[in-house]
Protein backbone atom coordinates (compact mmCIF):
# COMPACT_ATOMS: atom_id res chain seq x y z
CA UNK A 1 0.00 0.00 0.00
CA UNK A 2 0.87 3.91 -0.74
CA UNK A 3 1.18 5.96 2.07
CA UNK A 4 -1.23 8.92 2.99
CA UNK A 5 1.18 11.41 1.12
CA UNK A 6 0.63 10.06 -2.12
CA UNK A 7 -2.37 11.65 -3.69
CA UNK A 8 -5.04 11.00 -6.27
CA UNK A 9 -3.45 11.74 -10.17
CA UNK A 10 -4.55 13.44 -12.70
CA UNK A 11 -5.54 11.04 -15.26
CA UNK A 12 -8.61 11.58 -16.74
CA UNK A 13 -9.67 14.11 -19.19
CA UNK A 14 -12.38 15.81 -20.23
CA UNK A 15 -14.14 12.71 -22.19
CA UNK A 16 -13.96 10.62 -19.51
CA UNK A 17 -15.40 12.94 -17.10
CA UNK A 18 -18.31 13.59 -19.64
CA UNK A 19 -18.79 9.99 -19.61
CA UNK A 20 -18.95 9.48 -16.42
CA UNK A 21 -21.91 12.49 -15.71
CA UNK A 22 -23.78 10.49 -18.34
CA UNK A 23 -23.09 6.89 -17.17
CA UNK A 24 -23.95 8.44 -13.44
CA UNK A 25 -27.19 9.75 -14.62
CA UNK A 26 -28.16 7.27 -17.72
CA UNK A 27 -28.91 4.88 -15.65
CA UNK A 28 -31.82 2.66 -13.39
CA UNK A 29 -33.37 6.12 -13.31
CA UNK A 30 -34.25 6.09 -17.27
CA UNK A 31 -34.61 2.74 -18.23
CA UNK A 32 -36.73 1.47 -14.67
CA UNK A 33 -37.81 4.92 -13.80
CA UNK A 34 -39.31 5.46 -16.88
CA UNK A 35 -42.14 3.78 -16.66
CA UNK A 36 -42.77 5.45 -12.90
CA UNK A 37 -42.70 8.54 -14.16
CA UNK A 38 -45.09 7.83 -17.10
CA UNK A 39 -47.42 6.16 -14.55
CA UNK A 40 -47.53 9.24 -12.20
CA UNK A 41 -47.96 12.01 -15.37
CA UNK A 42 -49.19 10.17 -18.22
CA UNK A 43 -47.75 12.12 -21.43
CA UNK A 44 -47.19 15.23 -19.65
CA UNK A 45 -44.22 13.47 -18.50
CA UNK A 46 -42.10 15.14 -21.20
CA UNK A 47 -42.93 18.54 -19.64
CA UNK A 48 -41.41 17.20 -16.45
CA UNK A 49 -38.27 16.13 -18.09
CA UNK A 50 -38.23 19.28 -19.29
CA UNK A 51 -38.27 21.39 -16.62
CA UNK A 52 -35.51 19.06 -14.66
CA UNK A 53 -33.33 19.65 -17.33
CA UNK A 54 -33.49 23.61 -17.57
CA UNK A 55 -32.94 23.36 -13.69
CA UNK A 56 -30.00 21.02 -14.43
CA UNK A 57 -28.66 23.47 -16.98
CA UNK A 58 -28.51 26.11 -14.08
CA UNK A 59 -27.12 24.13 -11.56
CA UNK A 60 -24.02 22.66 -13.30
CA UNK A 61 -23.29 25.85 -14.93
CA UNK A 62 -22.86 27.11 -11.60
CA UNK A 63 -20.71 24.23 -10.49
CA UNK A 64 -18.19 24.70 -13.71
CA UNK A 65 -17.66 28.29 -13.01
CA UNK A 66 -16.88 27.49 -9.03
CA UNK A 67 -14.57 24.98 -9.99
CA UNK A 68 -12.71 27.10 -13.14
CA UNK A 69 -12.57 30.03 -9.83
CA UNK A 70 -11.38 27.68 -7.11
CA UNK A 71 -8.62 25.38 -9.28
CA UNK A 72 -7.24 23.63 -6.05
CA UNK A 73 -10.83 22.23 -5.29
CA UNK A 74 -10.34 18.58 -4.88
CA UNK A 75 -14.34 18.00 -4.69
CA UNK A 76 -17.28 20.25 -4.82
CA UNK A 77 -17.08 20.55 -1.34
CA UNK A 78 -14.20 22.02 -1.02
CA UNK A 79 -16.01 24.50 -3.77
CA UNK A 80 -18.93 25.00 -1.57
CA UNK A 81 -17.09 24.64 2.20
CA UNK A 82 -15.13 27.99 0.17
CA UNK A 83 -18.54 29.86 0.06
CA UNK A 84 -20.69 28.76 2.60
CA UNK A 85 -18.41 27.61 5.41
CA UNK A 86 -17.99 23.41 7.11
CA UNK A 87 -21.61 22.86 7.96
CA UNK A 88 -23.00 23.09 4.87
CA UNK A 89 -19.47 21.34 2.93
CA UNK A 90 -19.83 18.33 5.51
CA UNK A 91 -23.50 18.00 5.16
CA UNK A 92 -23.11 17.87 1.50
CA UNK A 93 -20.53 15.46 1.24
CA UNK A 94 -22.98 13.12 3.70
CA UNK A 95 -25.61 13.52 1.81
CA UNK A 96 -23.83 13.14 -1.59
CA UNK A 97 -22.40 9.87 0.09
CA UNK A 98 -25.61 8.51 1.33
CA UNK A 99 -27.02 8.95 -2.39
CA UNK A 100 -24.88 7.27 -4.30
CA UNK A 101 -24.36 4.40 -1.53
CA UNK A 102 -28.29 4.15 -1.68
CA UNK A 103 -28.01 4.16 -5.52
CA UNK A 104 -25.91 1.39 -6.47
CA UNK A 105 -27.73 -0.89 -4.60
CA UNK A 106 -31.06 -0.08 -5.54
CA UNK A 107 -29.56 -0.20 -9.03
CA UNK A 108 -27.84 -3.53 -7.98
CA UNK A 109 -31.52 -4.90 -7.49
CA UNK A 110 -32.55 -3.09 -10.92
CA UNK A 111 -29.90 -4.86 -12.90
CA UNK A 112 -31.40 -8.18 -11.39
CA UNK A 113 -34.89 -7.74 -12.27
CA UNK A 114 -33.26 -6.70 -16.22
CA UNK A 115 -31.37 -10.12 -15.74
CA UNK A 116 -34.98 -11.99 -15.00
CA UNK A 117 -35.86 -11.00 -18.41
CA UNK A 118 -33.37 -14.14 -19.49
CA UNK A 119 -33.57 -16.11 -16.18
CA UNK A 120 -36.65 -15.58 -14.75
CA UNK A 121 -36.23 -18.02 -12.28
CA UNK A 122 -33.41 -16.37 -10.61
CA UNK A 123 -34.07 -15.41 -7.34
CA UNK A 124 -33.21 -11.36 -7.09
CA UNK A 125 -30.95 -11.62 -4.98
CA UNK A 126 -28.75 -14.12 -6.32
CA UNK A 127 -28.50 -11.96 -9.03
CA UNK A 128 -27.75 -8.67 -7.89
CA UNK A 129 -24.83 -10.68 -6.02
CA UNK A 130 -23.46 -11.19 -9.20
CA UNK A 131 -23.53 -8.06 -10.52
CA UNK A 132 -22.46 -6.81 -7.13
CA UNK A 133 -19.33 -8.62 -7.37
CA UNK A 134 -18.26 -7.40 -11.11
CA UNK A 135 -18.82 -3.70 -9.89
CA UNK A 136 -16.40 -4.29 -7.12
CA UNK A 137 -13.63 -5.42 -9.19
CA UNK A 138 -13.83 -3.44 -12.09
CA UNK A 139 -13.23 -0.09 -9.30
CA UNK A 140 -10.26 -1.81 -7.69
CA UNK A 141 -8.66 -1.24 -11.12
CA UNK A 142 -6.65 1.73 -11.95
CA UNK A 143 -8.30 4.96 -11.84
CA UNK A 144 -7.32 5.07 -15.82
CA UNK A 145 -8.86 1.70 -16.78
CA UNK A 146 -11.83 2.33 -15.00
CA UNK A 147 -12.36 5.77 -16.53
CA UNK A 148 -11.66 3.90 -19.66
CA UNK A 149 -14.08 1.16 -19.04
CA UNK A 150 -17.03 3.19 -18.22
CA UNK A 151 -15.77 5.64 -21.20
CA UNK A 152 -17.11 2.22 -23.46
CA UNK A 153 -19.93 1.37 -21.40
CA UNK A 154 -21.73 4.84 -21.41
CA UNK A 155 -20.40 5.20 -25.29
CA UNK A 156 -22.63 1.66 -26.09
CA UNK A 157 -25.65 2.72 -24.02
CA UNK A 158 -26.15 6.12 -25.69
CA UNK A 159 -25.50 4.56 -29.58
CA UNK A 160 -28.13 2.32 -28.67
CA UNK A 161 -30.77 5.24 -27.41
CA UNK A 162 -29.97 7.12 -30.77
CA UNK A 163 -30.83 3.81 -32.72
CA UNK A 164 -33.83 3.65 -30.00
CA UNK A 165 -34.68 7.41 -31.03
CA UNK A 166 -34.73 6.99 -34.20
CA UNK A 167 -36.92 3.52 -34.49
CA UNK A 168 -39.17 4.90 -32.34
CA UNK A 169 -39.47 7.76 -34.90
CA UNK A 170 -40.23 4.68 -37.68
CA UNK A 171 -43.05 3.21 -35.95
CA UNK A 172 -44.53 6.29 -35.53
CA UNK A 173 -45.13 7.45 -39.05
CA UNK A 174 -45.02 4.54 -40.39
CA UNK A 175 -47.22 1.16 -40.81
CA UNK A 176 -46.12 -2.42 -41.91
CA UNK A 177 -47.34 -5.95 -41.27
CA UNK A 178 -49.72 -5.70 -38.35
CA UNK A 179 -48.16 -2.25 -37.09
CA UNK A 180 -49.86 1.07 -37.49
CA UNK A 181 -48.11 3.92 -36.82
CA UNK A 182 -50.23 5.82 -34.12
CA UNK A 183 -48.50 9.67 -34.65
CA UNK A 184 -49.56 11.54 -31.85
CA UNK A 185 -53.07 10.46 -30.95
CA UNK A 186 -51.94 8.68 -28.10
CA UNK A 187 -50.60 11.93 -26.43
CA UNK A 188 -53.63 12.95 -26.18
CA UNK A 189 -56.54 9.57 -26.41
CA UNK A 190 -56.17 8.52 -23.60
CA UNK A 191 -57.31 11.18 -20.55
CA UNK A 192 -55.56 14.46 -22.35
CA UNK A 193 -51.58 15.55 -22.05
CA UNK A 194 -52.26 16.13 -18.44
CA UNK A 195 -54.59 13.15 -17.35
CA UNK A 196 -53.77 13.33 -13.64
CA UNK A 197 -53.69 16.81 -13.94
CA UNK A 198 -50.95 19.26 -12.12
CA UNK A 199 -50.28 16.90 -9.10
CA UNK A 200 -49.31 13.85 -11.26
CA UNK A 201 -46.94 15.92 -12.75
CA UNK A 202 -45.64 17.42 -9.46
CA UNK A 203 -45.10 14.06 -8.21
CA UNK A 204 -43.00 12.96 -11.48
CA UNK A 205 -40.89 15.28 -10.20
CA UNK A 206 -39.12 13.02 -7.53
CA UNK A 207 -38.23 10.32 -10.35
CA UNK A 208 -37.48 13.28 -12.73
CA UNK A 209 -34.46 14.50 -9.84
CA UNK A 210 -33.40 11.27 -8.63
CA UNK A 211 -33.24 10.34 -12.94
CA UNK A 212 -30.92 13.39 -13.33
CA UNK A 213 -29.20 12.95 -10.21
CA UNK A 214 -25.45 11.93 -10.68
CA UNK A 215 -24.53 14.46 -13.39
CA UNK A 216 -23.06 16.17 -10.34
CA UNK A 217 -20.51 13.49 -10.39
CA UNK A 218 -18.09 15.96 -12.73
CA UNK A 219 -17.58 18.17 -9.29
CA UNK A 220 -16.20 14.84 -7.61
CA UNK A 221 -13.50 14.38 -10.28
CA UNK A 222 -11.72 17.72 -9.76
CA UNK A 223 -8.65 15.80 -8.07
CA UNK A 224 -7.90 13.43 -10.89
CA UNK A 225 -9.06 15.50 -14.12
CA UNK A 226 -6.40 17.25 -16.14
CA UNK A 227 -6.56 20.71 -16.45
CA UNK A 228 -9.90 20.68 -14.67
CA UNK A 229 -10.41 25.01 -15.54
CA UNK A 230 -10.78 23.89 -19.07
CA UNK A 231 -12.04 20.47 -19.10
CA UNK A 232 -15.04 20.60 -16.44
CA UNK A 233 -17.02 23.35 -18.48
CA UNK A 234 -16.08 21.68 -21.95
CA UNK A 235 -17.33 17.94 -19.79
CA UNK A 236 -20.28 19.95 -18.61
CA UNK A 237 -21.94 21.64 -21.73
CA UNK A 238 -21.41 18.54 -23.76
CA UNK A 239 -23.04 17.11 -21.02
CA UNK A 240 -26.11 18.90 -20.49
CA UNK A 241 -26.89 18.72 -24.48
CA UNK A 242 -26.85 15.05 -23.97
CA UNK A 243 -28.36 14.30 -21.09
CA UNK A 244 -31.40 16.50 -22.14
CA UNK A 245 -31.29 15.08 -25.76
CA UNK A 246 -31.77 11.46 -23.91
CA UNK A 247 -34.54 11.86 -21.57
CA UNK A 248 -36.71 13.61 -23.69
CA UNK A 249 -36.65 11.96 -27.02
CA UNK A 250 -36.98 8.73 -25.46
CA UNK A 251 -39.43 9.86 -23.59
CA UNK A 252 -41.91 11.26 -26.49
CA UNK A 253 -41.09 8.52 -28.46
CA UNK A 254 -42.66 6.28 -25.34
CA UNK A 255 -45.37 8.02 -24.82
CA UNK A 256 -46.25 8.82 -27.96
CA UNK A 257 -45.92 5.08 -29.15
CA UNK A 258 -47.17 3.58 -26.37
CA UNK A 259 -50.89 4.55 -24.66
CA UNK A 260 -49.35 5.51 -21.17
CA UNK A 261 -51.83 3.46 -19.18
CA UNK A 262 -50.54 0.31 -20.59
CA UNK A 263 -47.04 1.16 -18.85
CA UNK A 264 -48.27 0.72 -15.75
CA UNK A 265 -47.75 -2.88 -13.88
CA UNK A 266 -45.70 -3.95 -16.58
CA UNK A 267 -42.60 -5.45 -15.58
CA UNK A 268 -40.04 -5.01 -18.18
CA UNK A 269 -38.65 -1.62 -19.66
CA UNK A 270 -40.44 0.57 -21.72
CA UNK A 271 -37.51 0.46 -24.21
CA UNK A 272 -37.55 -3.00 -24.38
CA UNK A 273 -41.27 -2.93 -25.10
CA UNK A 274 -40.33 -0.72 -27.97
CA UNK A 275 -38.28 -2.63 -29.25
CA UNK A 276 -40.76 -5.80 -29.26
CA UNK A 277 -42.92 -3.70 -31.54
CA UNK A 278 -39.76 -3.18 -34.04
CA UNK A 279 -40.62 -7.08 -35.15
CA UNK A 280 -36.97 -7.95 -35.49
CA UNK A 281 -36.26 -11.26 -33.71
CA UNK A 282 -34.07 -10.68 -30.61
CA UNK A 283 -34.39 -7.00 -30.11
CA UNK A 284 -35.64 -7.19 -27.37
CA UNK A 285 -33.18 -8.92 -25.92
CA UNK A 286 -30.24 -6.85 -27.88
CA UNK A 287 -31.85 -3.86 -25.52
CA UNK A 288 -32.43 -5.64 -22.51
CA UNK A 289 -28.86 -6.23 -22.20
CA UNK A 290 -27.83 -2.60 -22.91
CA UNK A 291 -30.32 -1.43 -20.49
CA UNK A 292 -28.09 -3.97 -18.09
CA UNK A 293 -24.60 -2.30 -19.10
CA UNK A 294 -26.36 1.05 -18.77
CA UNK A 295 -27.18 0.44 -15.41
CA UNK A 296 -23.49 -1.63 -14.68
CA UNK A 297 -22.23 1.75 -15.99
CA UNK A 298 -24.37 3.71 -13.67
CA UNK A 299 -23.34 1.86 -10.76
CA UNK A 300 -19.88 2.16 -11.67
CA UNK A 301 -19.79 6.23 -11.57
CA UNK A 302 -21.94 5.77 -8.11
CA UNK A 303 -19.31 3.78 -6.45
CA UNK A 304 -16.52 6.04 -7.56
CA UNK A 305 -18.14 9.33 -6.20
CA UNK A 306 -18.96 7.76 -2.87
CA UNK A 307 -15.39 6.43 -2.85
CA UNK A 308 -13.61 9.49 -3.65
CA UNK A 309 -16.06 11.15 -1.11
CA UNK A 310 -15.03 8.84 1.79
CA UNK A 311 -11.37 9.14 0.51
CA UNK A 312 -10.95 13.43 1.01
CA UNK A 313 -13.04 12.75 4.50
CA UNK A 314 -10.13 10.42 5.34
CA UNK A 315 -7.59 13.08 3.56
CA UNK A 316 -8.90 15.18 6.17
CA UNK A 317 -9.29 13.72 9.28
CA UNK A 318 -12.92 13.02 9.54
CA UNK A 319 -12.85 9.78 9.29
CA UNK A 320 -10.14 7.05 9.87
CA UNK A 321 -7.38 7.07 7.71
CA UNK A 322 -7.51 4.14 6.46
CA UNK A 323 -9.94 5.03 4.07
CA UNK A 324 -7.13 7.70 2.00
CA UNK A 325 -4.50 4.52 2.10
CA UNK A 326 -3.67 4.49 -1.74
CA UNK A 327 -2.71 1.19 -3.90
CA UNK A 328 0.35 1.27 -6.20
CA UNK A 329 -2.34 1.65 -8.57
CA UNK A 330 -3.44 5.16 -7.28
CA UNK A 331 -7.58 3.66 -6.09
CA UNK A 332 -8.46 4.17 -2.93
CA UNK A 333 -9.35 0.37 -1.87
CA UNK A 334 -10.36 0.47 1.64
CA UNK A 335 -13.22 3.28 0.39
CA UNK A 336 -13.92 1.14 -2.20
CA UNK A 337 -14.43 -1.67 -0.25
CA UNK A 338 -16.33 0.18 2.29
CA UNK A 339 -18.67 1.72 0.15
CA UNK A 340 -19.31 -2.20 -1.75
CA UNK A 341 -20.77 -2.87 1.45
CA UNK A 342 -24.12 -1.35 0.67
CA UNK A 343 -24.51 -3.60 -2.27
CA UNK A 344 -24.27 -6.50 -0.47
CA UNK A 345 -26.66 -4.36 2.06
CA UNK A 346 -29.34 -3.92 -0.94
CA UNK A 347 -28.85 -7.71 -1.74
CA UNK A 348 -30.02 -8.39 1.38
CA UNK A 349 -33.04 -6.18 1.43
CA UNK A 350 -33.88 -7.75 -1.65
CA UNK A 351 -34.39 -11.16 0.49
CA UNK A 352 -36.97 -9.48 1.61
CA UNK A 353 -38.68 -6.60 -0.51
CA UNK A 354 -37.40 -7.66 -3.77
CA UNK A 355 -38.09 -5.83 -6.64
CA UNK A 356 -39.77 -2.95 -4.35
CA UNK A 357 -36.90 -2.35 -3.08
CA UNK A 358 -35.65 0.09 -5.88
CA UNK A 359 -38.93 2.18 -5.29
CA UNK A 360 -37.97 2.46 -1.45
CA UNK A 361 -34.99 3.70 -1.68
CA UNK A 362 -35.90 5.84 -4.86
CA UNK A 363 -37.97 8.41 -3.03
CA UNK A 364 -34.91 8.84 0.01
CA UNK A 365 -32.73 9.48 -3.17
CA UNK A 366 -34.95 12.08 -5.04
CA UNK A 367 -34.49 14.29 -1.57
CA UNK A 368 -30.90 14.12 -1.49
CA UNK A 369 -30.39 15.06 -4.77
CA UNK A 370 -32.50 18.17 -4.27
CA UNK A 371 -30.87 19.51 -1.56
CA UNK A 372 -27.22 18.39 -3.70
CA UNK A 373 -28.70 20.89 -5.99
CA UNK A 374 -30.05 23.44 -4.05
CA UNK A 375 -26.28 23.62 -2.10
CA UNK A 376 -24.22 24.05 -5.13
CA UNK A 377 -27.27 26.67 -6.30
CA UNK A 378 -26.86 28.68 -3.07
CA UNK A 379 -22.64 28.43 -3.21
CA UNK A 380 -22.55 29.99 -6.29
CA UNK A 381 -25.01 32.81 -5.46
CA UNK A 382 -22.27 33.42 -2.34
CA UNK A 383 -18.85 32.72 -4.30
CA UNK A 384 -19.61 35.77 -6.43
CA UNK A 385 -19.69 37.76 -3.81
CA UNK A 386 -15.81 36.51 -2.52
CA UNK A 387 -14.52 37.11 -5.73
CA UNK A 388 -12.90 40.43 -6.85
CA UNK A 389 -12.90 39.29 -10.24
CA UNK A 390 -13.78 36.45 -12.87
CA UNK A 391 -11.67 34.77 -15.31
CA UNK A 392 -12.38 32.03 -17.71
CA UNK A 393 -15.85 30.68 -17.73
CA UNK A 394 -18.48 32.50 -16.17
CA UNK A 395 -22.82 31.75 -15.83
CA UNK A 396 -23.91 34.25 -18.64
CA UNK A 397 -27.60 35.90 -16.91
CA UNK A 398 -26.20 35.55 -13.30
CA UNK A 399 -28.13 35.71 -10.44
CA UNK A 400 -30.80 35.01 -12.57
CA UNK A 401 -30.37 31.98 -13.79
CA UNK A 402 -29.50 30.69 -9.93
CA UNK A 403 -32.47 31.94 -8.69
CA UNK A 404 -34.78 29.94 -10.90
CA UNK A 405 -32.77 27.43 -9.83
CA UNK A 406 -33.61 27.70 -6.49
CA UNK A 407 -37.07 29.18 -6.17
CA UNK A 408 -37.98 26.16 -8.77
CA UNK A 409 -36.11 23.36 -6.33
CA UNK A 410 -38.16 24.10 -3.44
CA UNK A 411 -41.62 24.53 -5.14
CA UNK A 412 -40.51 21.07 -6.37
CA UNK A 413 -39.71 19.64 -2.44
CA UNK A 414 -43.08 21.27 -1.05
CA UNK A 415 -44.59 19.35 -3.91
CA UNK A 416 -42.88 16.27 -3.21
CA UNK A 417 -43.88 16.41 0.14
CA UNK A 418 -47.47 16.14 0.04
CA UNK A 419 -47.37 13.31 -2.93
CA UNK A 420 -44.52 11.59 -1.18
CA UNK A 421 -45.17 8.14 1.07
CA UNK A 422 -44.50 10.51 4.99
CA UNK A 423 -42.72 7.04 5.57
CA UNK A 424 -39.81 8.28 3.21
CA UNK A 425 -40.00 11.57 3.83
CA UNK A 426 -39.44 11.27 7.52
CA UNK A 427 -36.77 8.29 7.34
CA UNK A 428 -35.04 10.61 5.35
CA UNK A 429 -35.48 13.54 7.65
CA UNK A 430 -33.82 10.96 10.41
CA UNK A 431 -30.84 10.42 8.12
CA UNK A 432 -30.40 14.09 7.94
CA UNK A 433 -30.80 14.69 11.42
CA UNK A 434 -28.21 12.21 12.38
CA UNK A 435 -25.67 13.78 9.88
CA UNK A 436 -26.10 17.33 11.68
CA UNK A 437 -25.79 14.96 14.87
CA UNK A 438 -22.58 14.10 14.06
CA UNK A 439 -21.07 17.07 12.99
CA UNK A 440 -22.36 19.33 16.24
CA UNK A 441 -20.95 16.63 18.38
CA UNK A 442 -17.64 15.94 16.36
CA UNK A 443 -17.47 19.80 16.54
CA UNK A 444 -17.71 20.01 20.38
CA UNK A 445 -15.51 17.45 20.95
CA UNK A 446 -12.87 19.25 18.89
CA UNK A 447 -13.65 22.81 21.06
CA UNK A 448 -13.18 20.51 24.46
CA UNK A 449 -10.16 19.53 23.34
CA UNK A 450 -8.92 22.95 21.95
CA UNK A 451 -10.26 24.45 25.77
CA UNK A 452 -8.09 21.34 27.49
CA UNK A 453 -5.09 22.15 25.46
CA UNK A 454 -5.49 25.86 26.55
CA UNK A 455 -6.10 25.31 30.15
CA UNK A 456 -2.99 23.10 29.85
CA UNK A 457 -1.00 25.60 28.42
CA UNK A 458 -2.10 28.28 31.05
CA UNK A 459 -1.15 25.96 34.02
CA UNK A 460 2.50 25.25 32.46
CA UNK A 461 2.85 28.85 31.88
CA UNK A 462 2.19 29.38 35.93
Amino acid sequence: MENNSKKLQRTMTSRHIMMMALGGSIGAGLFKGSSDAIDMAGPSVIIAYLIGGIILLFIMKGLAEMAVQNTQARTFRDLVQSALGPFPAYFLDWIYWKMWVLNIAAEAVVAAIFLQYWFPDGPIWVLALLVSAAVTVINLLSVKLFAETEYWLAWIKISVIIIFILSGLFLLFVSFGGHTAPSFSHLTDHGGFFPKGSSGLIAAMLVVIYSYGGTEIIGVTLAETKNPEKAVPKAVRSTLTRIIAFYLFPFFIIVSLIPWNDVNGVQQSPFVMVFKMIGIPGADHVMNGVILLAIISSMNSGLYGSSRVLYNQAADGQVPKIFAKLTANKVPVYSILLCTSSLYAGVLISLFAGSKTFNYLMGSLGYTVLFIWLTLAFAHLKSRKKQTGISGFRVKWFPYTTWIAIIALFAILVGIMYTTSVVITLVTLFIYLIITGTYVIKKRSVHSCDTSLENFAVKASK
